[in-house]
């Protein structure tokens, strides 16, 4: 499926304003495009005033020295100090968003940042992160991608010796582990399938279906929240987990999950509703869905998860959002009190594990079953 243009546009916006000046010809190579679908989307970013654009050049809204002064915070350093170091992983418009959030928070700081892209590829954030610390970055903001639960055990014990002030985002180390005494801020995602869920039963719906992804530490979060909620909710009658796509599977596990096919899932369990994540699935979904003779959401309410693109559908999508920008935000106030307070240092003080709530935007993809399920003995799978 081609991305969504509004997403691409996003990961333009992330690149400039992280950046500064960026040439066209990078972007578009950075981002797979032709440099005449780059140019198209600068002129139009231009156009709608969220860049500025030169002789093929993308450049932030206000360049550096445009910029106002914003007094720093009593407390955390000023720009006279090495950078933070922020590591990404590669395409994710969910961190995107993140990443502004902590941008903003370490500019009106006086901060100067440092942004590492990392890619799809074991132990990538782990060599952009000893660079990074090699060039004099003093503090370090990272969202591993942890693709497979064997590659986040296996990051826990290096990110664990890091010798500046680290701050994991919208990742949750295991409990126990040589991580969980580091400082963390994400999103309960608990929460996030606990709005889905009671928003679905408030409408009616008995028999709902998760299809997730798990590859991923937010995927399998939610694979998590939704079992333990389906099951203990006592307007739930049946409910069952399928992947969301076939590349989506956590390719380390012993026993890899079986793709199903969500058309015969819905009618084979009953359901008159799903949550799908995330964005970009739950489009292609909907699509599937809509190919099998299932509407949405006169057969099928369908909520999303992550809300980057799901507006966009041809019919908008109700969806969980999580406060990405806000996490950001607060990931890098954690980080700038432990660059500002030597006495806290790279461990002293306590340690924080920062939850935000997510919202839930009802959108036109959601409403009441046309023929109410009538209550039935609860099952799962």
């Amino acid at each position: 499926m081609r991305e969504p243009v509004e997403l691409r546009r996003q990961r333009i916006l992330a690149v400039v304003q992280s950046r500064g000046a960026t040439r066209v010809s990078d972007l578009a190579a950075e981002l797979e495009v032709s440099v005449v679908t780059l140019r198209r989307d600068v002129e139009e970013l231009a156009r709608e005033g969220r860049l500025r654009r030169g002789h093929g050049v993308a450049r932030p809204v206000l360049p550096e020295t445009e910029r106002p002064a914003v007094p720093a915070p009593a407390g955390p350093p000023q720009a006279d100090g090495g950078p933070v170091a922020l590591v990404v992983p590669e395409r994710h418009a969910y961190l995107n968003e993140a990443l502004h959030g902590a941008r903003t928070a370490f500019e009106e700081a006086g901060v100067r940042i440092a942004l590492h892209i990392a890619p799809s590829a074991p132990g990538a954030e782990q060599s952009l992160v000893e660079r990074a610390l090699a060039e004099g970055a003093r503090g370090l903001l990272v969202a591993p991608r942890w693709l497979t639960r064997a590659a986040e055990e296996a990051d826990y014990a290096w990110l664990a010796r890091v010798e500046v002030p680290a701050v994991v985002m919208e990742r949750r180390p295991r409990r126990g582990s040589a991580l969980h005494a580091v400082d963390t801020v994400c999103t309960d995602h608990w929460y996030g399938i606990h709005l889905a869920v009671a928003h679905l039963t408030g409408l009616g719906h008995r028999r709902i279906v998760l299809a997730a992804r798990d590859d991923s530490p937010t995927a399998r979060a939610l694979r998590t929240a939704f079992a333990e909620i389906a099951a203990g909710h006592s307007g739930v009658d049946k409910w069952a987990i399928a992947l969301s796509s076939a590349g989506a599977a956590d390719a380390g596990a012993e026993h890899p999950e079986e793709p199903v096919r969500l058309p015969e899932l819905l009618s084979e369990l009953g359901a008159t509703a799903a949550v799908l994540h995330g964005d970009v699935d739950a489009l292609m979904l909907v699509q599937t869905l809509r190919d099998n003779g299932v509407r949405v959401p006169e057969d099928c309410s369908v909520i999303a998860y992550d809300d980057v693109v799901a507006a966009l559908g041809s019919t908008p999508l109700t969806a969980v959002s999580p406060p990405k920008a806000d996490v950001g935000r607060a990931a890098a106030e954690l980080l700038l009190r432990r660059l500002g307070d030597p006495a806290r240092g790279r461990s002293g003080g306590p340690v924080r594990r920062v939850e935000l709530l997510p919202t839930l935007e009802v959108r036109g993809s959601t409403r009441a079953p046309a023929t109410p399920a009538a209550p039935t003995t609860r099952a799962t799978t």
